[in-house]
């Protein structure tokens, strides 16, 4: 972003091809700690502020799903809206409610 203002972009847009990821996924993804996801702590429009772009998108969680043609039964979506399909058990006290 900074580079693309530097080169003279009047206005830098960045859009996010998934939903913001706000809690940890506890099945693959590295995010062992919710304090480490920008988007479990931040708005939208200070994470914007932060990358120093004008405009910060998401896809919404409805229209990712209606991208991959999947259902939530089918992709977990722990890590966008902090459902996790199985008990996370202990780990669940990592897991702050946004």
């Amino acid at each position: 972003v900074h580079m693309l203002h530097g080169a003279g972009a009047r206005s830098v847009s960045v859009l996010i091809s998934s939903p913001p990821v706000k809690y940890p996924d506890f099945y693959g993804i590295d995010t062992p700690k919710q304090v480490d996801l920008i988007a479990a702590n931040l708005s939208v429009k200070k994470i914007a502020s932060e990358i120093g772009c004008d405009y910060l998108g998401y896809l919404s969680q409805k229209g990712m799903l209606k991208a991959t043609g999947l259902t939530p039964t089918k992709l977990s979506t722990s890590c966008f809206d902090g459902v996790y399909p199985i008990d996370i058990l202990e780990r669940a006290t990592e897991v702050v409610a946004l």
